[in-house]
């Protein structure tokens, strides 16, 4: 079943999600080569705990962490550890918050020190297709839209893989609601999109193959042929004529420009020909 949110409704799920968005923010102050992820997840829970919030992903399921930290190959629902992030490396972060009865979601991948140019090339048009995405989250639209916004700039671009098997998804009082949302599929397909359908938008795409396969910990999905894979995530409020971007980069983008030991990853030109998609008020002080 699918649950439309009211305004009020919305603006719960915005608290949440900036709450995400701060914690993305401070770990693109921290993440640099010889920092481990255990590290970040401990950072980020506290901070968490400090807006009188609860994580999203600890305990989901029995997922064991706060953040979800992906590096390289692992496209997904890693489990952060004590190996020490490396020169060269991307790395995934994903966080949810829990806070006022309604989840927040949102991720970012980060580049650590001289990563690839072609990784860098991923990274840009990862996050350029999420937002290819979320301009099509208008009222009167349909879910394929947004897939096949994704999948036809992605597989264009480079002949990226687009996972299948990972989709984006409904969010609200739980943090996964219906419906799934594909990072591919058809215009024209699938249900009418309605004003205040909630949705967390997050292209995975592999810079191989787009076959994945999970590894031995029951937990991370890593790329089969062990090419890079990059993610990118916000959650989104359907809106006539717009999409409401619930979550938002800004504390991430700001905090990769000071940061000496992270590569900015911008957006390419295309998106610049869209509509202005609006990141909303940040709420937080």
């Amino acid at each position: 079943m699918i649950f439309y949110k009211t305004d009020e409704e919305i603006e719960l799920i915005r608290q949440s999600c900036l709450i995400v968005s701060k914690v993305l923010g401070h770990c693109a102050t921290r993440i640099r080569p010889g920092i481990t992820g255990k590290e970040l997840d401990k950072e980020a829970e506290e901070i968490i705990r400090d807006y009188n919030a609860v994580p999203g992903f600890k305990g989901y399921n029995g997922f064991p962490s706060t953040l979800c930290i992906s590096k390289n190959e692992a496209v997904v629902h890693g489990i952060p550890n004590d190996q020490a992030f490396e020169d060269g490396d991307i790395v995934s972060i994903d966080c949810g918050s829990y806070v006022n009865s309604y989840f927040g979601d949102a991720a970012f991948t980060f580049a650590v020190g001289d990563v690839a140019e072609d990784t860098m090339e991923l990274l840009r048009v990862t996050y350029t297709s999420l937002y290819m995405g979320i301009e099509k989250a208008v009222e009167g639209n349909r879910l394929g839209d947004i897939g096949f916004a994704i999948q036809e700039y992605t597989e264009r671009e480079n002949e990226y893989g687009v996972v299948r098997e990972l989709v984006g998804h409904g969010i609200g009082k739980a943090l996964h609601e219906a419906p799934e949302v594909p990072n591919y599929g058809k215009r024209g397909r699938g249900i009418i999109l309605k004003e205040g359908l909630v949705i967390a938008i997050e292209p995975m795409i592999n810079q191989g193959k787009r076959y994945i396969r999970q590894a031995d910990d029951g937990w991370t999905i890593i790329t089969k042929d062990h090419e890079p894979s990059a993610h990118y995530e916000h959650t989104v409020a359907v809106r006539k004529g717009e999409a409401d971007i619930l979550s938002t980069h800004e504390y991430v983008l700001e905090g990769i420009k000071n940061n000496p030991n992270v590569k900015q990853v911008s957006l390419k030109s295309e998106i610049f020909a869209h509509p202005k998609l609006k990141y909303g008020e940040t709420g937080l002080n």
